[in-house]
């Protein structure tokens, strides 16, 4: 399952696929950061000024970041529900239980 954000100035497609957020099909992010966190905010700014959100280095604007973040959270809903993902969540409780213990 993929979801299109954008293509870059250079060709190279932006896309939700699974959890991540790729730039070519290549994984750039697992998570948004808001620019107003992002310690070279000014610079980014500079160079795209209505960029709202970063990811990895993707600049994204309101618009985008909504989509990719739309997507990232259907997906992991998805797995979270999904067989694996519980298999996941109870192998990590057992792990910190057995970690607790001494």
């Amino acid at each position: 399952m993929s979801t299109y954000i954008k293509t870059t100035e250079d060709g190279r497609k932006v896309e939700v696929i699974g959890m991540v957020i790729c730039l070519a099909g290549k994984k750039e992010a697992d998570r948004l950061i808001p620019i107003h966190e992002h310690p070279n905010r000014a610079a980014i700014l500079n160079a795209v000024p209505n960029a709202t959100h970063v990811a990895g280095r993707l600049p994204l604007t309101a618009e985008e970041a909504a989509t990719a973040q739309t997507a990232v959270d259907a997906a992991r809903a998805a797995y979270e529900s999904s067989p694996l993902g519980i298999a996941e969540r109870i192998r990590m409780a057992q792990r910190n239980a057995i970690a607790n213990r001494d």
